[in-house]
């Protein structure tokens, strides 16, 4: 009997072992640590002026919020002035709010190896984020369906160095505007168990993504850590559109992370120079992050930089310019004397095809974005055509 028992023993063991050969495993990364000094591109005088400047932008220009009622009055409630939708901060009210941001926090995945550390001197990859169209060998360039959607989620899974699922890694055209953020963070939670970003196109949407998250990860674990990031661009110059203020809002509350990031082209919603733009993305982030801890002091969020600048003959956008990298350096020096963590860069080009200019352009950004030191660098796998293009065959090489 005793036999017969060991016996049973020791196939169960081999059994165990067979299934844990032949089971699908994929490797990913632990998120970068980096032990490099960062490039401090702005002196401690030059940075001193962006930051006087950038707060009598917001006292005596002001930031308009527009369409919210709601946050009008919440502005008002904490000092601010409001005149129609111009709300004018005092000089000092809106870094004093800041204060409460934590300088970095853990968003949790579906799988807790994959957790990752935003802030300090990490690094976390994410895939590209928003592109309507696809580009692949057989149908060249198209515009997305949800297949291509679960395509990219399952390929940004496969890549050792993705940290991140990311968000809208395309725009699923094929599914309705009103379900689709419900289809999108369903692929992301099934094929994927790295952390992913929350819908922020209607803050019904916000609201679904973490009722979604409360059935995926239990509610009492939702309320008390951060399971989503959400990407909050402001409307560059000075406007917060009540979409996006209502998403912030959403996920604030729930003690869930969003990126403040202006989308700003210099030289077309921004001054032509660098201190200029960098003095405006400093006034519209401090509105926003201040605006997130009227809502929860103490809710997650990430100092965001997605800029560009303008070509002054076509009307173009460029993409791993020189200007692009100052202003990247310039936006993690403020970033860094917030202590908040930081969001720029990726592998940003503006070729039409995945070429020498594509290479060199994207090198640039990924380069700027090491030494500047961003925390959360999305479209880390790159893009085309100025963001609008998702390409396969660049994918899979880098997955």
């Amino acid at each position: 009997m005793s036999e017969t028992r060991a016996r049973r023993s020791r196939s169960g063991g081999g059994a165990a072992r067979r299934a844990e050969r032949t089971a699908v495993s994929v490797e990913t990364e632990r998120y970068i640590e980096r032990n490099i000094p960062l490039y401090e591109f702005l002196d401690e005088a030059t940075l001193e002026i962006i930051e006087y400047n950038a707060e009598t932008v917001l006292e005596e220009i002001g930031v308009n919020f527009v369409d919210s009622p709601e946050a009008l009055e919440r502005w008002r409630s904490v000092g601010a002035t409001i005149e129609g939708e111009r709300v004018r901060i005092p000089r000092g009210l809106a870094r004093e709010l800041c204060k409460t941001a934590p300088s970095k926090f853990v968003q949790h995945a579906r799988n807790p190896e994959r957790n990752v550390e935003i802030g300090g001197k990490t690094l976390v990859t994410a895939p590209v984020y928003g592109p309507p169209f696809v580009r692949d060998r057989d149908g060249g360039r198209r515009y997305a369906t949800l297949a291509d959607f679960q395509k990219f989620v399952k390929l940004g899974y496969m890549s050792k160095y993705l940290h991140h699922s990311g968000g809208t890694v395309c725009e699923p055209t094929d599914v309705p505007v009103n379900k689709r953020h419900l289809d999108m963070l369903l692929t992301h939670m099934v094929y994927s168990d790295k952390p992913f970003m929350g819908s922020v196109t209607e803050p019904s949407r916000a609201q679904d993504s973490v009722e979604m998250c409360e059935i995926l990860f239990g509610k009492e674990f939702v309320q008390n850590n951060t399971v989503m990031t959400s990407l909050i661009n402001i409307n560059s110059p000075l406007t917060f559109d009540s979409i996006m203020m209502g998403a912030l809002e959403v996920f604030a509350s729930n003690n869930q992370a969003s990126i403040i990031s202006p989308f700003i082209v210099g030289g077309a919603m921004a001054p032509v120079s660098v201190v200029g733009t960098l003095t405006q993305v400093l006034a519209e982030v401090l509105a926003g992050i201040a605006y997130s801890q009227i809502i929860k002091p103490g809710a997650p969020v990430i100092f965001g930089t997605f800029v560009t600048s303008i070509d002054m003959n076509s009307g173009a956008p460029t993409f791993g310019t020189p200007e692009a990298s100052q202003i990247l350096y310039g936006a993690g020096q403020l970033a860094r004397r917030m202590n908040l963590p930081f969001r720029s860069g990726g592998g940003l080009c503006g070729s039409k095809l995945p070429d020498a200019q594509a290479a060199y352009e994207t090198a640039n950004t990924l380069n700027a974005a090491l030494l500047g030191g961003v925390n959360f660098m999305l479209h880390s796998c790159g893009w085309l055509e100025g963001g609008l293009v998702a390409s396969f065959e660049k994918f899979v090489m880098d997955a």
